[in-house]
């Protein structure tokens, strides 16, 4: 019976994760589109907390559904909404294909990877000792081994934040001297 919930559960965030996914990209709106992303972020942490990850769901939750959501919102916000503005509206249809090529590029790879990399290894679970996935052996991983990407990680975060404000000042300047 414990089996059957479980794969309910799978299937309802498996399902919640496509399903809000597809509204980040669909929706015109770009508050409903981060709304949309805090949504696949949680129904992610489900996923992790499935699979025995109770560190990496509480950090999906707190990093990127609380701290990253809140610092795209305040760049929405203070950049104001710009659906009417569509960067590529009305040009060139070479950019959709490029990324349907891209992203069946992307997809190819992945398959590629995990085919060549798994081979029969797939059939059998593989033995995760207790710290697997601990905060300890977490924080050491980041601090040693993936240290750089854990620092420009950070890094494109800040400039993203500058960019957002730099961008909102640039619109409301120019608001300003529409208005005079």
């Amino acid at each position: 019976m414990s089996n059957i919930i479980v794969w309910l559960i799978w299937i309802a965030a498996a399902f919640s994760c496509i399903a809000s996914a597809a509204g980040v990209i669909t929706f015109r709106n770009p508050f409903y589109s981060a709304l949309a992303l805090i949504g696949n972020l949680a129904a992610l942490a489900v996923l992790y907390l499935l699979l025995g990850g109770e560190f990496v769901a509480a950090g999906q939750v707190l990093v990127y559904g609380g701290a990253v959501m809140v610092m795209f919102l305040f760049v929405i916000a203070y950049l104001g909404d710009k659906t009417d503005e569509a960067p590529w509206a009305g040009g060139p249809s070479w950019q959709i294909v490029g990324a349907v090529l891209a992203a069946a590029a992307v997809g190819t790879e992945v398959i590629f990877a995990i085919a060549s990399t798994s081979g029969s290894s797939l059939k059998h679970s593989a033995a995760i000792g207790r710290s697997f996935g601990s905060p300890e052996q977490i924080g050491r991983l980041f601090l040693t081994d993936h240290l750089i990407a854990f620092e420009v990680t950070s890094i494109v975060l800040l400039v993203a934040a500058v960019g957002g404000v730099v961008l909102g000042s640039h619109a409301r300047a120019t608001e300003d001297d529409a208005r005079a």
